[in-house]
């Protein structure tokens, strides 16, 4: 199939060219966290269909967003991840989760979720939260866990399940961290007021 294009000399449609169809965006946000088989992600992504999900990762490939790579045996599967290139995308999705966070009111019948869904938003929240002594933090919700890493090389970034070592633990439900994403509460009030509770680790300070 031929590569669609906006035919404009403009960044902006440049950028729409390789992120603007349709599950591009939602796939990058899964593969932030890591290394994903393709079965995988298909779980996390409901509601695409087998066919679309092959067809983007193909399209997202070609313009230099993910590789994919066979593993080591026993595991001998293949996996998709980001590049430099596809990583480099987590501010600009960072600021669609600020500019869609207002939407999230009430959750919706038909609204999927999973945990690790709300690290993008969450990711300069702790940052900014946390003190010198914090570096991993692991959330955990009712729908699953996820760890952000605080660090200065390479960036702030997260991954999908439990840290084996975390500074702190935060433990919350699913309408603390909407309300959190849309700046509707501080993590010091939701932490003050019980909303969430902290588990930090011996030596460390929290902020």
């Amino acid at each position: 199939m031929p590569r669609r294009s906006y035919d404009q000399y403009c960044a902006v449609a440049r950028a729409l060219d390789a992120v603007g169809d349709r599950w591009t965006l939602l796939i990058v946000r899964e593969l932030l966290g890591g290394s994903r088989r393709y079965t995988d992600l298909h779980a996390d992504l409901p509601g695409v269909s087998t066919d679309m999900l092959a067809s983007r990762l193909k399209d997202m490939e070609r313009d230099g967003l993910v590789t994919r790579r066979r593993l080591a045996p026993p595991g001998a599967a293949y996996v998709y991840e980001l590049t430099d290139r596809g990583r480099a995308l987590l501010p600009a999705l960072s600021a669609l989760a600020d500019w869609g966070a207002p939407a999230l009111d009430e959750r919706r019948p038909t609204d999927a979720v999973r945990a690790h869904w709300f690290a993008v938003p969450l990711i300069a929240r702790l940052a900014d939260h946390f003190t010198d002594g914090v570096r991993v933090v692991d959330i955990a919700l009712d729908e699953g866990e996820f760890h952000v890493l605080l660090t200065a090389d390479g960036g702030p970034r997260y991954a999908d399940g439990p840290a084996d070592r975390p500074d702190a633990r935060l433990r919350m439900d699913t309408a603390t961290c909407a309300d959190l994403a849309h700046d509707r509460l501080t993590l010091a009030a939701a932490i003050a007021s019980g909303r969430i509770a902290v588990t930090l680790s011996q030596g460390v300070c929290g902020g």
